[in-house]
């Protein structure tokens, strides 16, 4: 078999990697160790056909609530948001913006991204703080390959799905060592509180289940970037060479 390196001289970049991407190396250092770990990832995806693969339950919830959460996002707002599947790039990044106003995603005026929090402490624990840097960098990202100059943020709290409730329910059991919860005052009592945990649209109103932070596009943020990408390609296409 005639093996055949992929050549990243033009390499687009998914502006979920920007963050990691553009962590600041040690003073002395050319690119720094988060930006090489990330860089390898891309390289061996891209190489090798690999991917890395990592899921938990907060993901699972945001990946199957994702409609719910624009549900909600609509409905608060009173704007009619449908999930954008079009897949845009420029120069430097390719990917897929959640939510977009205008009348096409290249034409758009703010690109909106989707969070769907796991319940009411890992909502709330962002606020007051100052925006997540890896999702300010994937802003910035969809923002340059749309043009768009402003972007939200978005946080919504949606039920959780009844198989994941379930889940827990049953982890609960097992650490008990309960096989009939309704047969255990205590075990049924934690099982209760674990459904209401994760359930919020029946005494939780919608419009305390979202919030929204404003990112506005950053040309010294995108500087930086274009300063840095064509080294990044250059470090994956030196991997070929196996001169690192």
């Amino acid at each position: 078999m005639d093996f055949k390196y992929h050549d990243f001289s033009n390499y687009k970049f998914h502006p979920s990697k920007l963050g990691a991407i553009m962590t600041p190396a040690r003073a002395g250092e050319g690119l720094g160790e988060t930006c090489k770990t990330a860089l390898l990832e891309i390289w061996i995806e891209e190489t090798y056909g690999r991917k890395k693969e990592f899921t938990n339950k907060y993901m699972e919830k945001g990946t199957l609530q994702e409609e719910e959460s624009i549900t909600l996002y609509s409905l608060v707002t009173k704007t009619f948001y449908k999930k954008n599947t079009e897949q845009v790039s420029n120069d430097w990044f390719t990917g897929t913006p959640d939510l977009y106003k205008g009348e096409s995603i290249m034409t758009a005026t703010e690109i909106k991204d989707i969070k769907t929090s796991w319940d009411l402490f890992t909502f709330f624990a962002v606020f007051g703080k100052p925006v997540n840097k890896i999702y300010k960098w994937q802003m910035q990202g969809y923002m340059d390959i749309t043009g768009a100059k402003d972007s939200g943020l978005v946080y919504c709290l949606v039920d959780t799905p009844l198989h994941l409730i379930e889940d827990a329910k049953r982890k609960l059991c097992w650490a008990m060592n309960v096989i009939d919860p309704t047969a255990n005052p205590e075990c049924l009592a934690q099982c209760e509180q674990i459904e209401k945990n994760m359930t919020f649209s029946i005494d939780i109103p919608k419009e305390h289940r979202w919030v929204e932070f404003k990112i506005p596009r950053d040309e010294e943020m995108m500087a930086e970037a274009y300063d840095k990408l064509p080294k990044c390609r250059q470090f994956m296409n030196d991997l070929n060479d196996k001169k690192i």
